[in-house]
């Protein structure tokens, strides 16, 4: 670093004679996005690459390789504050390898990616608290290992700049915790173990002890039980060694109040400001404005509000950005091409790379939101079934209970475990009077569906008021061809659906191998299952009503504008709806499916990883018919009701690009909206779970017009920022009797292939193979 910043030192030195004078000229020579005072006034030949020696009006230097107006190559910056960077550069931004130090002496070196630390670096701060591994936009994010400023070590998973996954935390007394980690948090299941010898094995929540554990001191003794920071839940037995007599004075709480004080987490020394945060705005960036009306319309009255970018540009929230110096020179460029001109090229152009390719043309157009379902009143078919399912609930979660644990007895998933509860209209010892009809009411194992809720963090009081308060359900249309019956609650939170008795046998014999696998996989994407229930009206019908109650995928504050159910079978796999008839409720199925998703890597890579354990579990558990229901917010919509683009690439279709030259090369991508917004506010990042409130890119595809049942589009280079969710949906259908009759009558007249009834392990596999091409990993 001396040889490097001496090198820079020198430079300053040659400059110091000239620099007066190229303050004085640098007035009069205004470039797009800011002034740079030139040792010569000559400028640069298109595609020229020179060493140049720049001083930049505001006391800036750089020294390099410069193109086309900006550092392009090898070069090094000197910031008037201190800062430098010294590394590869791609079109103004940092791209590659380099070095960027701070005037405290604070160092990162490694990776940059359009000015973010972005992959493999290490980052020494001024106190030598030290961080090597994998970074994100930023962000710790993958694997990695950090030695803190007060001698603790830390090496395992990070996301989000926090420890997060599984991990090792050595103190420096000599303490280690080995285990799970969420949020910076010892959370999971993990190992403590004190310098002294004594270790806990067991649960952990929020950093401490919660539920199952095991307490050992150095000489054999042990304590079992269920431990708790609140005394009243904690419990459990003692068992002392061979080798301790006499008596043993010792309260759990002490591992709170004593031995958990010599365990805090160091919070580390922090990044005073980002490398990002530092970029200038190059005149090269301002060229690419040019062309801008090419690939996107020019809107006349952009209501959209602008907003501060990374290095407090301003942008117009498309992803270009500007200085305040070149704003009238940005809306001069849109003014000099009519919108309706600029809309008629456009078309002309579209038109054209479709008819050449053979696509089908597809425009996505917005409906307003609405609600779905019917609120279920006074009068409705189904309203004395559902006074009775919210009956049924209440008296359910609110029976008393002993503390449950999460190891549970196979006989708690004993298919006769089942309680039959008796509503008369006039009441009871156990149950309230009610206004609806007299029924009774069955509750599937629910030691296990209460332990499931535990295990989902779902509050017994919150539970209740959703489904049992004074709103009301609302009945949806069923979506498939079982003929179930769907009810939403009002806050959205949680779906009923009725079930046929197959289902309940098939959901009941798969039980204990769904806990277990719910249990160990934090991400998973099938359905979580809260409770299983029946209702048994009387009269001489005596019409039973099996029902389980699952959470909502789309409980959001974010409008799903589109919701795809995907199989990988193409055989009946199309909604015959225009799109002026496609609002939010409507469920479109594989045919018509024409975005891939693009998932940042870390997430991708979960993603891919996932899919298989859900998979493998619901191929030996012999499950099938079963789909991935997808989410999809937009970002941005215009007025008119389409989807605002982002940047676009060249994904091997000759779309125009805004960061493109006139060759059809593109230049490299921009931090998209989604990302920006995160960085923003990293409090975002912690809303975002697998399948849950993800920001990701959907590019538009589009389905060649030769071909009747192609799955998948063909990538158009048209990319939308979104909001995604999805999760694995219709898990109680196995291959029975009946599914095999299926696939022999339609293997008859369609291809094997093409239909749903199919071998699990068949189904599996061509499951998991459409859904990673329509997934994909954001480069």
């Amino acid at each position: 670093m001396s040889k490097e910043f001496s090198g820079i030192l020198k430079a300053c030195r040659e400059f110091t004679v000239k620099k007066a004078t190229a303050k004085k000229r640098a007035k009069n020579i205004i470039f797009a996005t800011m002034s740079v005072a030139h040792v010569d006034d000559d400028l640069d030949a298109p595609g020229e690459v020179y060493y140049a020696e720049k001083i930049l009006n505001n006391g800036d230097i750089y020294t390099g390789k410069w193109s086309d107006n900006c550092p392009n190559g090898q070069g090094k910056y000197l910031w008037s504050d201190g800062c430098m960077y010294v590394g590869d550069w791609v079109k103004g931004k940092t791209m590659g390898k380099g070095k960027f130090s701070w005037p405290s002496g604070a160092t990162y070196e490694g990776k940059f990616k359009n000015g973010y630390m972005d992959g493999e670096g290490t980052y020494t701060g001024y106190s030598n608290d030290t961080y090597r591994g994998s970074w994100v936009i930023n962000m710790k994010h993958g694997k990695g290992t950090r030695d803190y400023v007060n001698g603790d070590h830390y090496e395992g998973d990070w996301r989000r700049g926090q420890p997060d996954g599984q991990g090792r935390y050595q103190w420096i007394n000599g303490n280690q915790y080995i285990g799970q980690w969420r949020n910076g948090k010892m959370n999971g299941n993990g190992t403590m173990i004190w310098a002294s010898g004594n270790r806990y094995d067991g649960s952990w929540e929020d950093g401490f002890p919660k539920g199952n554990g095991t307490f050992r001191w150095a000489d054999g003794s042990f304590y079992v039980g269920i431990w708790s920071k609140d005394s009243r839940e904690q419990s459990g037995t003692y068992y002392p060694s061979s080798s301790r007599t006499g008596t043993f004075d010792w309260d759990p709480q002490d591992v709170y109040s004593n031995d958990l004080l010599g365990c805090l987490i160091s919070p580390g020394e922090r990044i005073s400001v980002y490398p990002s945060q530092k970029m200038a705005t190059w005149p090269c960036e301002g060229e690419f404005l040019q062309k801008l009306p090419i690939a996107k319309t020019p809107k006349a009255n952009n209501a959209r509000p602008k907003r501060n970018s990374v290095d407090g540009r301003l942008s117009n929230g498309d992803g270009y950005c500007w200085g305040s110096e070149t704003d009238a020179g940005s809306n001069s460029v849109y003014s000099e091409q009519p919108r309706e001109s600029s809309e008629e090229s456009r078309s002309i152009q579209t038109d054209e790379v479709d008819n050449s390719r053979g696509f089908q043309p597809h425009c996505i157009k917005i409906q307003p939101n609405k609600k779905p379902g019917t609120t279920i009143s006074k009068g409705h078919k189904n309203y004395d079934l559902m006074l009775n399912l919210q009956l049924g609930i209440r008296h359910s979660v609110g029976r008393p209970a002993p503390a449950t644990s999460l190891d549970l007895r196979a006989t708690a998933f004993d298919t006769k475990e089942k309680i039959w509860t008796k509503f008369p209209t006039e009441g009871s010892k156990h149950t309230p009077p009610h206004q609806s009809c007299e029924f009774k009411w069955k509750d599937y194992c629910p030691l296990v569906f209460r332990t499931l809720r535990k295990l989902f963090k779902v509050d017994p009081a919150d539970y209740m008021i959703s489904i049992c308060g004074n709103d009301a359900l609302r009945e949806l249309s069923s979506p498939g061809k079982s003929g179930s019956f769907f009810y939403l609650t009002n806050d959205d939170k949680y779906m009923i659906k009725t079930l046929k008795k197959a289902e309940v046998k098939v959901l009941l014999g798969m039980l204990p191998a769904y806990y277990n696998h719910v249990r160990a996989f934090e991400n998973t994407l099938v359905t979580k299952f809260f409770g299983l229930h029946c209702v048994k009206m009387t009269g001489p019908a005596q019409k039973k009503v099996r029902f389980v109650i699952m959470g909502n995928l789309f409980c959001t504050e974010y409008a799903i504008h589109r919701r795809f159910d995907l199989k990988g079978s193409s055989h009946g796999r199309v909604t015959e709806k225009s799109e002026s008839q496609i609002d939010s409720t409507t469920t479109l199925k594989d045919l018509d499916l024409n975005f891939l998703f693009r998932l940042q890597k870390v997430w991708f890579q979960e993603f891919c990883r996932q899919v298989d354990r859900d998979c493998d579990f619901l191929e030996q558990e012999r499950i099938m018919d079963y789909s991935l229901l997808v989410g999809v917010h937009f970002r941005e919509v215009s007025g008119s009701g389409e989807p605002v683009t982002t940047e676009t690439r060249n994904s091997g279709v000759r779309t125009p690009t805004a960061n493109a030259d006139q060759s059809g090369d593109v230049s490299t991508p921009q931090i998209s909206r989604a990302d920006m917004d995160l960085l923003f506010d990293p409090s975002g990042w912690a809303s975002i779970r697998l399948g849950i409130n993800m920001p990701a890119k959907a590019e538009l595809t589009m389905r060649r017009s030769d071909f009747e049942a192609q799955l998948v589009g063909e990538p158009t280079g048209q990319y939308y920022d979104v909001i995604l969710f999805f999760g694995i949906i219709d898990i109680l259908q196995n291959y029975d009797i009946s599914k095999k009759l299926e696939h022999a009558y339609k293997a008859f007249q369609y291809d094997p292939t093409s239909i749903s009834a199919v071998d699990p392990k068949q189904y599996s596999k061509r499951f998991r193979d459409f859904i990673l091409k329509v997934f994909a990993e954001d480069t």
